[in-house]
């Protein structure tokens, strides 16, 4: 029983897009978004207004769908930007601003100071635009402790309601980020969300951290899209943080795998196999210790039901297959076999998957029973 919320702002539609070469058609944009608010995603992060006319047309468009989840915009902290926001209907702007030292002095050529002040500046006028503000902290993994302290005091006086902690590297781990986080809330009662990026491997594990820590709130995208090694995938965290931790987030993960395969297509890039939770090999099994046991009783090797994603068990026939998976899958084509049959079929199917390096088609089965009732060699493939 989930015991708190947790609130997910996905940014697939923004630095899901910034992945090298993606690149949503405006129909996509809009299907994606429609997609995951039926999820019950409660924050999107749209677009970026300043790339230009046609992102703003698909920005305003979104805005005009009716909705349920809030709709964010990324700007850069200046009145160029803030300009190009107005008029889109959206309710928040995460307004970004470096700061770590070496983005501040090395990238921005400025100082600290200048930071602040340009907080204490910038984000009042979001704010008699209409505008709700998120401080997006680029690159606050690297900055000092007491300044970023101070960027948030800043942010908090100037009536910003949220700052984004920004892993802009993905240089955490989930200790330092849970401590980091537990900091940050001992000292300001802002809404605080993590932006993870996965280059170590450990985005999602750097977004679960940081809700233990006292995180509000996380940036997500569909399968961990996002510049260089992606981002904290939206389905991994939804599903970590509730079947872990009891913290909801309140996303329907039962037609994820709708949005999945958009995203997929849409994006260029196939889900991995082996990639959890919605690659085509999270939920299959081939060994034939774990196919028995999952007949038995599923919670024998079932740690997270597939049907919370609208998916099923699969059995694969293979190497590692055991004479029970073979009768199953010969049942299910409406064929009995005995044991010393399926004993037969399964030397068969072992080095059919030795040889072939893939699972045998019902086709395949056809044979190897036709052989075997027959009981003359295969013919070579």
């Amino acid at each position: 029983m989930a015991t708190r919320t947790f609130g997910i702002n996905d940014t697939t539609l923004r630095d899901g897009e910034q992945s090298a070469g993606v690149a949503f058609s405006f129909e996509e944009k809009i299907m994606i978004a429609q997609m995951l608010d039926c999820l019950g995603v409660p924050e999107l992060e749209i677009g970026i207004p300043a790339m230009g006319p046609e992102e703003r047309e698909v920005i305003r468009t979104i805005a005009s769908l009716g909705l349920k989840a809030d709709l964010m915009v990324w700007c850069r902290m200046c009145d160029a930007d803030l300009r190009a926001a107005a008029s889109l209907n959206v309710k928040f702007l995460d307004l970004s601003i470096s700061v770590s030292d070496q983005h501040i002095n090395r990238k921005l050529k400025r100082d600290r100071a200048w930071v602040l002040r340009t907080i204490s500046e910038m984000v009042p006028k979001a704010l008699d635009r209409g505008f709700e503000v998120c401080i997006g902290g680029e690159d606050s993994s690297r900055a000092d402790p007491d300044f970023l302290s101070r960027v948030i005091e800043a942010g908090e006086a100037a009536g910003a309601r949220r700052f984004r902690f920004a892993d802009t590297l993905g240089i955490l781990e989930p200790f330092g980020t849970r401590a980091v986080f537990e900091t940050l809330r001992s000292r300001s009662g802002i809404e605080l969300e993590m932006h993870a990026h996965d280059d170590l491997g450990l985005a999602t594990a750097n977004t679960v951290a940081a809700a233990l820590g006292g995180a509000t709130h996380a940036n997500t995208t569909v399968h961990g899209l996002g510049e260089r090694a992606g981002n904290a995938a939206l389905e991994e965290v939804a599903m970590g943080l509730k079947r872990l931790h009891g913290i909801d987030t309140g996303v329907d993960m039962r037609r994820y795998m709708e949005v999945s395969r958009l995203v997929a297509a849409a994006s260029g890039r196939a889900v991995p196999w082996n990639k959890s939770l919605v690659g085509e090999g999270a939920f299959a099994h081939e060994a034939g210790i774990h196919v028995d046991g999952l007949i038995k009783d599923p919670l024998n090797y079932q740690a997270i039901d597939p049907a919370e994603l609208g998916l099923a068990h699969r059995f694969v026939l293979g190497k590692h297959s055991g004479a029970h998976a073979v009768t199953q899958a010969y049942d299910r084509m409406g064929i009995e076999l005995s044991p010393l049959q399926s004993q037969a079929i399964l030397s068969q199917v072992r080095a059919h998957a030795v040889r072939t390096k893939s699972t045998p088609k019902d086709s395949d089965l056809m044979r190897f029973y036709a052989a075997v009732e027959n009981a003359q060699p295969l013919a070579a493939e």
